[in-house]
């Protein structure tokens, strides 16, 4: 099969790999349809990491992703050929001490679609996914949107890990995907004073379309003072969500007292910085958030329902042969981009 594999820092090339086979019993093969780019997978290609997790070259990376059924082991029983699925890209043991209390996203032998060290990714033409990573999705339902529903279910579960968000005043800093999907998810909640941050101006455009109801440029205007203007006693809950010191410094000072800040965002160092002095006298309270958990299903439901549309994130697409360049595009943050998507057909 054709496999778009990480050669070195941003260099990408087309090579020919072993078409995978069904080993075990519980095994699914997949035909790949459509694959989004994932800031992470970004983060592969122009560092080579993600903080201790380095890429050993050559490795296909990607883990948002849709296809079709084609063969299953003969344990397999809610999927079968043909059936169109959404594709979890986490794989727990089931077994360790933190898939039993409910934390599969935080097993002690995860693997991982796209991971290095843990599971090739799915910029590939066909991939093998254990049967619980496999989702079948309605007549009614894209591909595309059904490869979406992987980072979308990100902001569910952050959405759903902080505060009752109906009546809430709620920040979100960086309107990237995963900043979209927290907006989405945070107005499917019932939030609906939503203010947003972003470097990219087109992006604030579409989180004005979305119905945050201000948005700032941080390196166009004071946005701290302009959220205090329109909200004085400040935010309940903000979602750092791109990864940047100058986001976590914002998020405090918008903070009212006793309110949360979700970390969401995978920053390029090793080590946040917090104000002491603002984090105690508010009594700010942090909680990390790492990818997501028990959310699938219901960002499902909720993209099924209408309750959640995410018909403006798909902003580019590519073919399977010139994913380097949506590499690039993401990369640069070029012509606007919010996600772009790999098609296979």
């Amino acid at each position: 099969m054709k496999a778009m594999v990480l050669t070195g820092i941003q260099k990408m090339e087309m090579q020919e790999l072993p078409t995978p086979t069904i080993k075990e019993s519980t095994d699914v093969l997949i035909k790949m349809k459509v694959v989004g780019v994932c800031g992470s997978d970004v983060h592969y290609y122009t560092n080579g990491k993600i903080g201790s997790q380095l890429v050993k070259y050559p490795f296909p990376v990607g883990h948002e992703g849709a296809g079709e059924v084609i063969q299953v082991g003969t344990g397999v029983t809610h999927v079968k050929p043909g059936d169109r699925i959404a594709i979890e890209p986490a794989m727990p043991c089931g077994e360790c001490d933190q898939c039993q209390v409910g934390r599969p996203h935080t097993c002690r032998k995860l693997h991982f679609l796209g991971c290095p060290n843990q599971a090739d990714g799915c910029l590939t033409e066909y991939i093998v996914m254990p049967e619980g990573s496999c989702f079948p999705i309605p007549d009614s339902m894209t591909y595309t949107e059904a490869a979406i529903s992987e980072p979308l279910a990100i902001g569910l579960y952050a959405v759903n890990q902080s505060i009752p968000l109906k009546d809430a005043t709620v920040g979100i800093l960086g309107f990237g995907p995963i900043g979209m999907s927290v907006l989405l998810s945070a107005q499917a909640k019932g939030a609906t004073r939503i203010f947003v941050t972003d470097l990219v101006d087109e992006r604030l455009q579409v989180a004005e379309e979305c119905g945050a109801i201000w948005t700032g440029n941080p390196l166009k205007a004071d946005v701290v003072g302009d959220v205090k203007a329109k909200e004085p006693l400040l935010l309940d809950v903000v979602f750092e969500c791109c990864g940047k010191q100058e986001a976590i410094d914002q998020a405090v000072a918008m903070l009212k007292p006793g309110g949360k800040l979700m970390v969401i965002g995978i920053p390029e160092f090793d080590r946040w910085s917090f104000p002491v002095d603002q984090m105690r006298h508010k009594e700010i309270c942090v909680q990390n958030v790492r990818r997501q958990n028990h959310s699938l299903e219901e960002t499902l439901e909720l993209m099924e329902s209408g309750k959640i549309k995410v018909g403006k994130m798909a902003t580019h697409r590519f073919p399977f042969s010139k994913t380097k360049e949506a590499f690039d595009l993401v990369t640069e943050y070029r012509d606007g981009v919010m996600k772009a998507m790999v098609d296979f057909e």
